[in-house]
């Protein structure tokens, strides 16, 4: 991980849906707030006011939004979030944990909408001024994710709502990028949230990001 003196530490926290993220999310900033260790936990899409405005547009079920559109609609959004809020931050020295970055939008856009990932690396080039330098992905099946095990849904959310086809095909897409870069991507089996917990701690601890 290279890091200069002032700058922070950048981390992803990836998965499909219903897989725990958010549980996971807050289990970390529990830790890190009883540790007394700083960071700034954000997501994606959104973070920032006008981001959180593109945020309502992708994910409202009554929007049809064509995948190009899409995948520009997200960057549009990522690009507003990094360079306005995480970017300043990490220039700080300050440690962010985003839920969600460009893994998504090659997951989800460049994978199950079928646009390419180069395709989507291209529309997203503005906004990787730089790569998160740590990408946790929850592996975990969405066709067997604690959501569907549970029989609950998020209503008025249109990704949530795709078929299991799509959600398939959004694990592929994350399986994929975790394979191929090893370098940057942990993954983590979702066994249940305590064990899963741990091991996201152990793979931050071993990259020198949490204590």
């Amino acid at each position: 991980m290279a890091n200069s003196e002032k700058q922070g530490i950048f981390i992803a926290l990836e998965g499909c849906e219903g897989v725990g993220k958010s549980t996971q999310l807050a289990l970390l900033k529990e830790y890190m707030q009883k540790t007394n260790q700083s960071a700034v936990f954000t997501r994606e899409p959104g973070g920032t006011e006008l981001a959180e405005k593109i945020r309502g547009l992708l994910l409202n079920e009554g929007e049809t939004v064509p995948p190009l559109v899409e995948a520009y609609l997200f960057a549009t959004a990522r690009a507003d979030h990094f360079f306005s809020k995480i970017l300043p931050l990490l220039n700080e020295g300050k440690t962010v944990i985003t839920d969600r970055f460009i893994a998504s939008s090659l997951a989800y856009q460049g994978k199950a909408r079928g646009l390419g990932l180069s395709t989507v690396l291209e529309i997203n080039k503005f906004a990787l001024n730089r790569m998160p330098d740590i990408t946790i992905f929850l592996d975990m099946n969405p066709l067997n994710s604690w959501r569907k095990q549970s029989g609950t849904t998020v209503s008025g959310d249109r990704m949530e709502q795709e078929a299991d086809s799509f959600h398939s095909l959004v694990y592929q897409g994350f399986k994929e990028l975790a394979q191929n870069d090893k370098s940057i991507v942990e993954i983590v089996p979702c066994n249940n949230k305590n064990e899963t917990f741990e091991k996201i701690l152990s793979a931050l601890r071993e990259r020198g990001a949490v204590k």
